[in-house]
């Protein structure tokens, strides 16, 4: 486990720090993390048999590794903000999404996690506009989509303080909307129509 930035577990009461566990080691996990860290709260990147110890939850893992997470972390997730930053593409074909016209990613994932408290965010950003917090000449804006108003105010506190903006994006519905525009920008991405380092921004 990585414990960020001082390597000591958050004391909430003497710094009002929220603190943020993510799990996965691709390049979103450590962009997620000095984002986290840049606003003076605190971060762990869990690895397979290290115990949740924050309030937000970051899934930061490929949609077919998400099952097998949230199967064996379902008691230590009950009662978490659980942010799903997923693109339930198909990587075979990069033409379609895996999840149904009627649903999402984190639609299934707030199923099989009743007790949690799911959030979409973070998957309409890549790894780089989340470190520079630019897109062009605009702020990179993280998207949240998500029923629980007091869960989306946490999480827009954390990215507001590390210097990016956030948006309510309106209810979980909302989710499939995100993983579509998510999609799209990666496949846009792949195919060099855009840059890594870009992407889709907002106008104030």
């Amino acid at each position: 486990m990585v414990r960020l930035p001082d390597g000591q577990p958050p004391d909430r009461e003497e710094h009002d720090m929220t603190h943020v566990s993510i799990i996965g080691n691709g390049n979103m996990g450590p962009a997620i993390a000095d984002l986290v860290t840049k606003g003076g709260n605190t971060v762990e990147i869990l690895g397979r048999d290290d115990r949740v110890t924050g309030e937000i939850v970051v899934l930061a893992v490929p949609f077919p590794a998400v099952e097998g997470i949230v199967a064996a972390r379902r008691d230590e997730l009950a009662g978490k903000i659980v942010v799903d930053i997923t693109n339930p593409l198909n990587f075979e074909t990069f033409d379609s999404l895996t999840v149904p016209a009627d649903s999402s990613a984190a639609a299934q994932i707030a199923a099989a996690l009743p007790d949690a408290r799911v959030l979409k965010a973070f998957n309409t950003n890549f790894a780089a506009t989340l470190a520079t917090r630019t897109i062009g000449s605009q702020a990179t804006t993280v998207l949240v989509a998500g029923d629980d108003t007091d869960a989306k105010n946490l999480l827009a506190a954390v990215v507001t303080a590390g210097g990016a903006r956030a948006v309510d994006a309106g209810s979980l519905r909302r989710a499939r909307e995100l993983e579509a525009l998510g999609f799209l920008q990666l496949t846009l991405a792949a195919s060099e129509k855009i840059s890594w380092t870009g992407g889709f921004g907002l106008n104030n």
